[in-house]
């Protein structure tokens, strides 16, 4: 089917494939129940994901100073953020009914960034079935901590862990890979900030850099990682267990909602607006979320409007077969970590069944967004991390966002919602490119 005909199909691909911010509502999403009922993943496989982590804690904790205060898990929490939230409903002249919170992974421990999530998972699965395999751990009963031990980290130094990366996973695999004593590759695309490279070799990892994109990087890292047998790819693409990794993070949400009182029910919808690049974290988080809040959590991907490949891949149902310069956009983006040309295909499969839409962000709002919510909460985030902050406003001042709060009869019940932005990084970014950004977004605000 050519473009002209998707266009027939979904009419808001003619703004997506014009550079226009929208606000995309996935008709295919027909409710937790059937998605659940096609799917291949199931809430089992959350829950072997949140136990394998908890078995990794004392060894987490030991290693990772920063982790003890929450004994070895690596979570982060949520701020409400009122100033924000006005200014939101300032510059989109709105009023965003409801409370705004901003879930900081940007804060979380040991790589800064959302990637920590399901990169940190993967590596430890891998370690984990090789020492058992090996016969360095008698079971899941062992402990854990024995992977600190010099009969641990000689094995593992024998062996490779290979990453393709615009830059966190990286830095969440590599960190995680050098610390169990695997060698650690990490291939970086074109768009990959100087800082990560210099914090990656800092760390002993070595890095090899690419001056082509995302997918062709991690093409290049998958062809070198094969070719080697004690060699493990981490891959962003097609990895299972990435993305399980990721899903942990409902469970997690719900309790940190618990704990403020704050109800998630069909009186009090949550909303959730997540970055996407390749689709990996938002994908999980999302599968996460509704399993543990079905139908009341509102799922939404943010995506650059210069970088839409989830957006695309699932308006055209060509998911990871279309990439955005196969729609002649010119996949350039100031926000790195959402850098990716071409979707996962088996997330946005996956994903057509879950989730509830999309926004997109231009790169100037991107950039008035960092500025603006130093300026309003004084919380730095990296470009990338601002992509699905704007969403609330965006869920009130667009028509499509008010055709949304119709669809599921929203609106008699958006006083007691609950709107999160999840922001993926930020903390690990240094002074002076944090101000350079700062800046850029104070001189379009000058303008």
């Amino acid at each position: 089917m050519s473009l002209d005909q998707y266009l027939s199909k979904q009419p808001q691909l003619a703004q997506v494939l014009n550079y226009e911010p929208i606000f995309w509502i996935n008709d295919h999403y027909h409710g937790v129940d059937q998605a659940n009922q096609v799917s291949q993943y199931s809430v089992a496989d959350v829950k072997d994901a949140e136990d394998r982590l908890a078995r990794f804690a004392p060894f987490i904790a030991d290693r990772f100073p920063d982790t003890q205060a929450n004994n070895g898990l690596i979570e982060s929490y949520i701020s409400k953020t009122d100033q924000f939230k006005a200014y939101l409903e300032d510059k989109y002249d709105t009023q965003i009914k409801g409370d705004y919170y901003l879930k900081r992974d940007d804060d979380l421990p040991i790589a800064g960034t959302i990637k920590a999530r399901g990169a940190i998972y993967e590596v430890l699965k891998h370690a984990e079935d090789m020492a058992l395999e090996a016969g360095l751990l008698t079971g899941y009963d062992d402990d854990y901590r024995k992977f600190a031990s010099d009969d641990f980290q000689n094995f593992f130094k024998d062996y490779e862990i290979v990453v393709g990366t615009t830059g966190n996973l990286g830095i969440s695999s590599g960190v995680m890979g050098a610390a169990l004593g695997f060698s650690v590759t990490i291939h970086m695309s074109e768009e990959a900030k100087q800082w990560k490279k210099d914090f990656l070799r800092s760390h002993g990892i070595q890095v090899v850099e690419h001056k082509t994109n995302f997918t062709e990087a991690v093409n290049q890292g998958r062809a070198a990682s094969d070719a080697d047998p004690k060699s493990y790819f981490v891959d962003d693409e097609h990895s299972v267990n990435l993305f399980l990794g990721y899903t942990v993070a409902g469970s997690r949400l719900k309790q940190q909602l618990d704990e403020a009182g704050i109800v998630v029910d069909a009186d009090h919808p949550l909303f959730v607006f997540n970055p996407c690049g390749i689709g990996g974290s938002p994908g999980g988080i999302c599968f996460g979320l509704k399993q543990i809040f079905g139908d009341h959590v509102h799922c939404f991907f943010a995506q650059p409007t210069h970088m839409p490949s989830m957006l695309l891949g699932v308006m055209t149902e060509k998911y990871a077969g279309i990439s955005v310069t196969d729609a002649g956009l010119d996949a350039k983006t100031n926000m790195d970590g959402l850098a990716v040309p071409r979707t996962s295909g088996f997330v946005a499969e996956l994903m057509h069944n879950y989730f509830n839409g999309g926004i997109t962000i231009t790169e100037e709002d991107q950039k008035e967004l960092l500025t603006a919510m130093i300026d309003t909460e004084n919380i730095p985030l990296e470009p990338a991390a601002l992509a699905g902050t704007p969403g609330p406003a965006m869920l009130f001042a667009t028509e499509a966002g008010q055709a949304y709060l119709d669809k599921y009869d929203l609106r008699d019940k958006m006083d007691q919602a609950t709107h999160i932005a999840w922001a993926t990084g930020g903390s690990m970014v240094p002074a002076d490119e944090m101000q350079a950004f700062y800046d850029e977004g104070k001189d379009l605000v000058a303008k």
